[in-house]
């Protein structure tokens, strides 16, 4: 056609600006400059909406995939540690990482990367609503599964030395491979990443009550 959909939305506006006093909207109102046209102005805000950050979700990512890995893989687009949130299941598996892009331009670019290296991760955009909701655990947080009878003091032991925030720690189960055999697990919080790195280093696998014990920092 001739005249193009965003011309005949211009070629709109610009006719309610013309009616005089019956328009919709005052032309003082609309107008940014004193020689400019309204309707220009209004259609370009239109399509053009104004740039802003562009959040998605990352799938196929695996249970040791690493923050860094994903900034890297994603070289180029803008991201820091700070832009992404891992998700975790409900025995905090990690099942795939938020991100937010600083702009529309940015996930695309990151589209773009990922396609060049195989498409070895699942991008889709989210509404930040997600991204909002989800917590972040900021590699201060260590996962500790223990033996179903573990109370707090075997937590206490286990971390003896470490400094860690013995207040906040939280003992729970959750449901294991068969139905009877919960797991127990535990969540202990640290000051800072390197503390809770050094002493998932240092004390996983170490032995309660017998039985050996695993870590994982959460993201």
């Amino acid at each position: 056609m001739a005249i193009s959909k965003l011309g005949l939305l211009r070629n709109s506006v610009r006719a309610i600006f013309n009616s005089g006093s019956g328009g919709i909207f005052p032309v003082r109102c609309l107008s940014t400059a004193a020689s400019g046209d309204p309707a220009e102005s209004l259609t370009d805000s239109i399509v053009d909406p104004p740039e802003g950050p562009c959040f998605a979700r990352i799938r196929n990512i695996g249970r040791s995939t690493l923050k860094t890995d994903i900034i890297h893989h994603f070289e180029g687009s803008g991201l820091t540690e700070d832009d992404l949130k891992i998700e975790y299941n409900r025995n905090f598996d990690p099942t795939g990482i938020l991100a937010q892009f600083p702009s529309r331009s940015s996930y695309n670019a990151a589209g773009r990367q990922n396609t060049k290296k195989g498409q070895p991760y699942a991008m889709m955009p989210i509404d930040r609503k997600l991204w909002d909701l989800q917590t972040s655990y900021y590699g201060k947080t260590v996962r500790v599964k223990v033996p179903r009878n573990a109370i707090a003091e075997d937590i206490e032991r286990i971390f003896h030395g470490c400094n860690y925030d013995g207040s906040a720690t939280e003992i729970f189960l959750r449901p294991g491979p068969e139905p009877k055999e919960p797991i127990k697990m535990a969540l202990v919080r640290f000051p800072t990443r390197e503390e809770a790195m050094t002493a998932a280093r240092l004390r996983n696998r170490s032995f309660c009550l017998n039985s050996h014990v695993i870590m994982h920092v959460l993201q």
